[in-house]
């Protein structure tokens, strides 16, 4: 018999050692609960990093991917096809944006938006040309390329990587005069998470976007929130921007749940004149905007729209912090979040989150630490307050033990 043990050497065995998974091997999914292959349940507070918010293999998401898989899965973009004009339509109905440019996974998402705001520069703003600047934040996290990484700060992301590529300058986060004072005549974009979820889930002070997007305005210059994290319910509102009434950023970057974690799906969003920029031929991908991909896209964003996910997490979050907010430990430096999206940061002399994700998957409830010192709590947006108040036992009897 192959026990999960023999499933993790071989993987050891086969695998670059890039990730340090919690040691269990998963082989099912349904909604808000996981099994593994010994069959013991979970509850999932991870979501694949907030790209399960339908919860596990929706039925209704499933169900358009396999009806879509028997007609046809990829024309690339060569030829039109009968599912991205629906798919793209609903998206920009939804965000209140002009266009879209789907693509696959959230850093291919980034890197096209690279793209867009340096060449809006060059052609519509007159930036002397490879002199374009583009502001970002220290402890930000938007990806896993030579160029996402060249926009951290983080040195583990980036060591023994280099040359990185040129073109950004690194500022506080939260910090408006520092945005202000960061600004050239060379000056495109300012990228930013308007939550830092890799951080540690770094909440900004309220009306620090709005007032990064006057900055940005008054410089003439773009807005760009990457909400491939928290975009799509996640934070109680559709996006999280909308927790400020004057924060619609002027490019829009999404991922993660746009698919319901059933297939790689991203997408960048914005006005017509920025998406004017993009003529045949300069920017592609075979796979972005595949008939399956769409059709999967859609039916993930009917399930957010239909099952009012965004307002669920509203409620849901606010419930489980005031229930986490009870637990009775010197353990907890501070609980932060919005909607369900939230961290849980240990005092640092504790050796780190690590080993209470791993006491918490014994109790069958699955973490993950971040930064170190941080547990984060994501679970799928279809959670119901039972389940949530059987999380906050099992994290209450870990924390107090």
């Amino acid at each position: 018999m192959i026990t999960q043990q023999d499933i993790i050497d071989q993987t050891n065995r086969r695998s670059a050692h890039n990730y340090n998974p919690l040691p269990l091997v998963l082989e099912k999914g349904r909604g808000i609960w996981v099994w593994d292959s010994d069959g013991h349940k979970y509850l999932d507070c991870l979501s694949a990093y907030s790209a399960v918010n339908q919860g596990h293999c929706h039925p209704k998401i499933v169900e358009a991917m396999v009806t879509q898989a028997r007609k046809i899965t990829l024309t690339s973009r060569a030829f039109h096809n009968d599912r991205m004009g629906p798919f793209l339509e609903k998206l920009c109905q939804m965000a209140k944006m002009d266009k879209a440019l789907p693509m696959n996974t959230g850093a291919e998402a980034v890197e096209t938006a690279i793209k867009a705001v340096r060449k809006w520069g060059y052609e519509i703003k007159g930036v002397s040309d490879n002199k374009a600047e583009i502001i970002v934040m220290r402890d930000n996290f938007h990806g896993r390329t030579i160029t996402t990484i060249s926009m951290s700060s983080e040195a583990d992301y980036k060591r023994n990587f280099g040359p990185f590529t040129p073109g950004f300058r690194l500022i506080d986060y939260n910090d408006p005069a520092a945005l202000e004072q960061a600004v050239t005549p060379n000056t495109v974009a300012v990228i930013m998470e308007p939550i830092q979820g890799e951080a540690g889930i770094i909440i900004p002070d309220d009306g620090f976007l709005t007032k990064a997007r006057k900055i940005c305005k008054r410089h003439n210059i773009l807005f760009v929130l990457d909400e491939i994290q928290t975009g799509l319910g996640r934070t109680g509102k559709l996006f999280c921007f909308q927790h400020e009434q004057n924060a619609t950023p002027d490019l829009l970057i999404v991922g993660k749940a746009l698919s319901g974690g059933l297939y790689p799906l991203s997408a960048i969003l914005a006005s017509d004149e920025i998406m004017s920029v993009f003529t045949p031929g300069i920017h592609g991908s075979t796979f972005g905007g595949n008939p399956l991909g769409a059709a999967v896209g859609l039916a993930a964003l009917q399930v957010i729209e239909d099952e009012k996910l965004a307002e669920r997490s509203h409620i849901l979050g606010d419930y489980l912090m005031r229930k986490l907010q009870l637990i009775q430990t010197n353990r907890i430096v501070t609980i932060r979040g919005r909607g369900l999206f939230i961290g849980i940061e240990l005092d640092p002399s504790l050796g780190g989150a690590r080993r209470y994700c791993e006491a918490l998957m014994k109790t069958g409830l699955l973490c993950k630490e971040t930064h170190d010192y941080v547990i984060r709590l994501a679970p799928p947006l279809v959670i119901e307050k039972a389940q949530i108040d059987w999380m906050v036992e099992q994290i209450a009897a870990v924390l107090q033990d």
